[in-house]
């Protein structure tokens, strides 16, 4: 990716052509700016800043919510199941490891996308 803005590069719409027609154009052309400036933005700031004490923090934390959060979540589930039926299994202990599981896929994508500088296609 170049950090040269988007040149748009498509004409404009035809005096005849129909107004529903040229509103999805001039919507497209303004999400292709929009996208483009953050996509500029994002790289400046990554090329920047090494990171600081406070954006490793930031990520610390992002991480351990980002499994916290399902964890959490698969325990309630699993004590509303264990109050609903009468099992032998115990629903809490299966869905905390599903929790657990799942919040830990998220946060290796999370920081794997990160780390391979997340903004390239």
């Amino acid at each position: 990716m170049t950090d040269e803005p988007h040149r748009d590069r498509t004409e404009p719409p035809a005096p005849d052509a129909p107004v529903g027609e040229q509103m999805a154009r001039e919507r497209a052309d303004e999400f292709r700016r929009i996208v483009s400036r953050k996509s500029i933005r994002r790289a400046r700031a990554r090329r920047r800043s090494p990171g600081t004490i406070w954006s490793w923090m930031g990520t610390f934390g992002l991480v351990g919510w980002t499994v916290t959060v399902p964890t959490l979540l698969g325990v309630a589930f699993g004590v509303f199941l264990d109050g609903r039926t009468d099992s032998s299994v115990s629903f809490t202990i299966t869905f905390l490891v599903v929790g657990a599981a799942v919040g830990v896929t998220m946060a290796w994508y999370w920081v794997r996308k990160e780390s391979e500088g997340g903004d390239r296609p």
